[in-house]
């Protein structure tokens, strides 16, 4: 089962029908959309219950993703792992706009302290279009290194784009895990 994990600002749980509506909203945005490699544009409802009726909530560690859910509003973004040759990758996005306000660097902090508390896993692959500096960035403050670059097609642009290859060691998150922002009482 897929668990709920908490961070002071949000909610990380499973996937479910109900967040087809706030998935389309956020991926029907190319800003969004044009920096992953499997999802399409225009994004549709039906492209969202499609993804949702093939995810699994007894998904083993490396194949468990998460909504990413901002307290009091619903569903902003998704962060997850998929098996990548035998290893995890880690893939994430964000709704437009929820950028520069730490919630990613919150999400994904709670999604690599589950996965590395709950498997042996020494490493943790992913990557990002090399356009894409904000995401390259934020895998740089987790202690990701560049790998090589390869070609990945990207669905929403249709066409193949020079991809900047990352892995995270466990022994490198352990000394760069980004320390959790105060949050200011309301």
């Amino acid at each position: 089962m897929t668990p709920c994990l908490e961070t002071p600002r949000l909610r990380l749980r499973s996937p479910g029908f109900g967040d087809a509506r706030r998935l389309t909203e956020f991926l029907d945005n190319f800003a969004v959309s044009g920096n992953l490699a499997k999802v399409p544009h225009p994004y549709t409802i039906e492209d969202a219950r499609t993804w949702l009726s093939a995810w699994r909530a007894d998904a083993p560690p490396r194949e468990t993703r998460f909504v990413v859910e901002l307290r009091d509003e619903g569903a902003i973004g998704m962060v997850g792992f998929r098996d990548c040759d035998g290893e995890a990758m880690v893939g994430y996005w964000l709704g437009e706009p929820h950028w520069g306000q730490g919630l990613m660097t919150e999400a994904l902090c709670a999604a690599l302290d589950w996965y590395f508390a709950v498997t042996d896993a020494d490493v943790v692959v992913s990557g990002v279009f090399h356009f894409n500096m904000a995401s390259a960035a934020l895998q740089m403050k987790f202690g990701f290194v560049e790998t090589g670059r390869s070609m990945s097609h990207c669905l929403a642009r249709g066409q193949e784009l020079e991809h900047i290859d990352t892995e995270l060691t466990r022994e490198a998150y352990e000394l760069s895990r980004p320390k959790p922002k105060r949050i200011a009482a309301q």
